[in-house]
Order: structure tokens, then C-alpha cells, then sequence
């Protein structure tokens, strides 16, 4: 069965979304943004949600983990908790 591993950022606006995206498109590290700006408690851990199967995340966030590239960050992504920044580690 599929599996994958992934990181988020989760915001309240899209705005912050796309702010946090430019500087990661700049060089930004991300689990220091998700350590300063996630309000998931995965942000504690860099936003590491470690591993997990189709079906266990929302719809909108396994679209993204399960289905686009692998270590690039997708998004912002908008789900009923807010706005992600979700980069997928790896799938097996």
C-alpha cells in the first residue's frame, strides 16, 4: 500500500502563503519558517508530519502528496484548517 512522507506550513491567508513561498523560492530553509510561522503543531518539528497513508489527510492535501512531484513545494494549498505550503519528502 502507498505511503508517503511530508512537510507542511500551515497559515491563515493565502497571502502568508505565497510570502512564505517567495522566500523559500529564495533559499529559505523550510523547516525554520514552519518552526517560526506554521500553526500546526507539526510546525514544532519543522512542520514534519512524518508518515502516512492515502485517505488519513484531507482530500486537497493528498491530491498534492500523492500526486505531484516529490521535493518541491506545491501550494498554497486551501483546506477547512487554512492555507499549506506541502512539500512531499518521499512516497513508497
Amino acid at each position: 500500500m502507498a505511503k508517503a512522507c511530508a512537510c507542511h506550513i500551515l497559515v491563515k491567508t493565502q497571502e502568508e502563503a505565497e510570502q512564505l513561498k517567495k522566500q523559500l523560492a529564495k533559499g529559505a530553509n523550510f523547516q525554520d519558517l514552519a518552526k517560526k510561522h506554521s500553526l500546526c503543531p507539526s510546525g514544532k518539528k519543522g512542520g514534519d508530519l512524518g508518515e502516512f497513508r492515502p485517505g488519513q489527510m484531507v482530500k486537497a492535501f493528498d491530491e498534492v502528496v500523492f500526486k505531484k512531484p516529490v521535493l518541491e513545494v506545491h501550494g498554497p494549498v486551501k483546506t477547512q484548517f487554512g492555507f499549506h505550503l506541502i512539500k512531499t519528502l518521499y512516497r513508497a
